[in-house]
């Protein structure tokens, strides 16, 4: 039964954890690209190159 509680206070801490780095990463701008969803759909992707043998 100990075992169970020293394992739901780790998934506490580990999910803590996860949850102050996401909360990082928004207020440090991580997710703000607000130029490129707007033109992906024109960017090329694959390159055509010629093969000249």
């Amino acid at each position: 039964m100990m075992i169970i509680i020293l394992l739901i206070g780790a998934s506490l801490v580990v999910s803590s954890g996860f949850l102050l780095a996401f909360i990082w990463a928004v207020k440090t701008g991580q997710y703000d690209d607000r130029y490129t969803p707007s033109v992906r759909m024109l960017l090329d992707d694959t390159e055509n190159t010629i093969d000249s043998k």
